[in-house]
């Protein structure tokens, strides 16, 4: 079972691959897109959730997406044509660090997918380079809430602290603007979410030869998130702009 039919089926429920609610999703697009008007670019856009909340909240605002993923491009095309906002809205198939514009963006964001920069100031790197002047970074990153074991580092990363992950990214040439770290409440509901919706899956579909091994991934991931890192790990995503060039 390949990791994008897993993540595909994990995510059923909980559409926005990361701990956040819709009330979060919402308050941090409205703090990135102060005018409502602007142009916007998700680095890693999977299914395009970001864009497609952006863009039903803003009927003058533009966007683009660029993933690797043509199913999830295609699913964010067909998902657009049922909102009617295909025509503000430009996806692209291609490895983020290839891709180029034009013009720059007023919003650009990477929520979740900064382990394919290959971490969170290559991620802002690449955001800085298509940014327009005065416009807003929206990232997200794991960080350690306390100190975690050698397994829990070996299974998710090498994240820092809280504190320490934001002294990088002021250090890097960046203003917190606004922060939202996920509560407790939405790192367990993701959690039950993903695994639930993949153990769902595979009950509901015993014929299919992914089944056993879907419902197996279920149970292993479940058993990591509450044995290994759950007291552990926490997320937050960070509304930037450019404290220098």
């Amino acid at each position: 079972m390949n990791r994008e039919l897993v993540s595909r089926i994990a995510h059923a429920d909980h559409p926005i691959k990361a701990p956040l609610d819709d009330a979060s999703v919402h308050r941090l697009l409205e703090r990135g897109l102060p005018r409502g008007n602007e142009r916007v670019l998700d680095l890693g856009c999977g299914g395009g959730e970001w864009l497609l909340r952006a863009l039903a909240m803003h009927p003058q605002l533009h966007a683009e997406g660029v993933d690797i993923s043509e199913g999830d491009l295609a699913r964010a095309r067909q998902a657009a044509t049922g909102l009617g906002v295909q025509q503000r809205l430009v996806l692209h198939h291609q490895e983020t660090e290839s891709f180029s514009s034009p013009h720059p963006f007023d919003l650009v964001l990477s929520v979740g997918a900064t382990h394919a920069f290959g971490g969170l100031l290559p991620t802002l790197a690449a955001a800085r380079r298509h940014l327009a002047p005065g416009g807003h970074v929206l990232i997200g990153e794991g960080f350690w809430d306390r100190e975690p074991s050698p397994e829990a580092v070996e299974m998710l990363g090498d994240f820092a602290d809280l504190a320490t992950t934001v002294d990088r990214v002021v250090a890097d040439g960046w203003t917190p603007v606004h922060g939202h770290v996920s509560t407790r409440g939405e790192l367990d509901a993701y959690e039950w979410a993903c695994w639930g919706s993949l153990a769902s899956w595979a009950l509901d579909h015993p014929a299919d030869p992914d089944s056993a091994q879907a419902l197996g991934t279920a149970a292993t991931r479940r058993s990591e998130w509450l044995r290994v890192y759950r007291d552990t790990w926490g997320f937050v995503c960070l509304v930037l702009r450019q404290t220098s060039t």
